[in-house]
């Protein structure tokens, strides 16, 4: 079954902005229909100008989940996006990179490696099941930071996984016991207080 995305979702997987691909549309550089006086454009069509960019010789997936209890849903991640990769773009170079960890945290090694990889140019394009998945906050600044090195980054799926509220409560666990433990330190008895409250908020949730 075909699925549509507005012009907002398609500027997101091609990195620019939605102005731009009311333009291709104008153009009929992609394929839209006209529905309420909205477009909607094909998930095929975002496929095919994919597929036709010859630049894309290799490509990194990257997948990441924010605890060692979700290392099923990580392979799942990682199995898809190469699916997806294999029917978009062919037989290319596929470099796997995967994390383990909150999507608050700047210092995540598969992150780093991507930034490498990208600075060495390595790869032509960075592709990610969610949006969230590559950051929770600050994902444009990553798109262009990749941009000025000529690397895309192409976001395959637009719904959420059924568990993505549990990721956001583990990242903000993640969150507050790392400022609790920089202002109070690890031992300390209001650090405890803390961790304490944010438990109880978790089971109260």
């Amino acid at each position: 079954m075909e699925r549509y995305l507005t012009p907002s979702e398609v500027a997101e997987i091609f990195g620019m902005s939605r102005s731009g691909v009311i333009k291709w549309i104008r153009e009929g550089k992609i394929k839209a229909l006209e529905i309420n006086d909205r477009w909607r454009i094909p998930y095929s069509e975002v496929e095919r100008i994919l597929s036709g960019n010859e630049t894309v010789k290799q490509v990194a997936i990257y997948a990441r989940v924010s605890s060692n209890t979700q290392k099923g849903d990580l392979e799942k991640q990682l199995n898809a996006l190469k699916e997806w990769v294999k029917k978009t773009f062919g037989e290319v170079k596929v470099i796997e990179i995967r994390d383990i960890g909150s999507g608050l945290k700047e210092d995540r090694r598969g992150l780093k490696k991507l930034i490498d990889l990208a600075k060495r140019r390595q790869i032509d394009a960075i592709v990610v099941a969610y949006k969230d998945r590559l950051t929770l906050f600050g994902f444009e600044y990553l798109v262009e930071l990749f941009k000025a090195y000529k690397v895309n980054v192409i976001v395959t799926f637009n719904n959420e996984p059924n568990d993505y509220m549990q990721e956001l409560v583990e990242d903000f666990d993640e969150i507050v016991k790392s400022f609790a433990s920089r202002i109070y330190g690890h031992k300390s008895h209001n650090y405890e207080k803390v961790i304490k409250c944010v438990e109880d908020v978790e089971k109260n949730s």
